[in-house]
């Protein structure tokens, strides 16, 4: 009768187990269930994120940025979802790989305040300087904030071994390597109390001048050039060609010995 007793009570601690197992594999069944529809029918947006590291104060370009998909109750306020919205804006804070990109971390560089001063932000090693757009470059709007540009000058020096005589010739050079540009200025007609000649009414038109960053040596150094009467021209780089060229000036000598250009003697 023990025996039989025994028996019985191990029947029904192995029912019971199986039971609490079948309830427990139901339970995590529907549970995952549950995570994977909720997963699935959560929306998600498009966000523009950092495709890698990017100081501060960087011009923003397509190649820097990235789209991807993040559930909408995790995207944060002000993120950006467009890559073009970004595009051409300084960045206000480092940003690093995969960060959401925010709209409150950017500034326009073309927006003016009501002083008129452009928003532009300068390192505390560089200044910023105002340059005219007259070569063909700055006129025909190729030229954008974030532009990495080389400016030659073409210069009438004196000749060899005549520096305190009056005989000069022109020489071609390239004055300054790798410039950032921070904003082209468009035109704007002179302040005279008639609010229709203000910068609404010159809006979209041709660019008058180039704000670059540089320091202050080449600030002189550029000043000094054109006060002299440098002509200039500003060649445009490839995106994120940051490499110093190896370039020679060019003046009349080198062009007859580069091209062999017979002369009288």
């Amino acid at each position: 009768m023990g025996r039989l007793r025994g028996f019985l009570w191990l029947t029904t601690g192995m029912i019971v187990a199986v039971l609490a197992g079948f309830v427990a594999f139901v339970a995590l069944t529907r549970a995952q269930a549950q995570a994977i529809g909720q997963d699935v029918s959560q929306p998600k947006v498009p966000v523009v994120v950092a495709a890698g590291t990017i100081t501060v104060r960087s011009a923003l370009t397509a190649d820097k940025l990235e789209v991807k998909e993040m559930p909408i109750e995790a995207v944060p306020e002000g993120a950006v979802s467009k890559v073009e919205d970004a595009v051409g804006q300084l960045t206000l804070v480092d940003l690093y790989p995969g960060e959401v990109v925010l709209a409150q971390r950017l500034v326009d560089p073309n927006v003016s305040s009501a002083d008129g001063r452009t928003a532009v932000l300068v390192a505390e090693d560089e200044v910023l300087m105002a340059f005219p757009a007259q070569d063909l470059m700055s006129r025909v709007g190729v030229l954008k904030p974030g532009d990495q540009v080389d400016l030659l000058f073409s210069l009438n020096v004196p000749a060899t071994g005549n520096a305190g005589g009056q005989d000069e010739k022109q020489a071609t050079f390239n004055l300054l390597q790798n410039v950032a540009i921070s904003a082209v200025v468009a035109g704007q007609s002179p302040r005279n109390g008639n609010s229709s000649s203000g910068s609404d009414a010159t809006a979209g038109g041709a660019p008058t001048a180039i704000l670059l960053t540089v320091s202050a040596q080449d600030a002189l150094v550029l000043k000094y050039v054109k006060d002299a009467g440098g002509i200039v021209d500003i060649v445009l780089r490839a995106p994120g060609m940051d490499r110093p060229f190896s370039t020679e000036s060019v003046d009349v000598d080198y062009i007859i010995n580069r091209y062999q250009i017979p002369t009288q003697k």
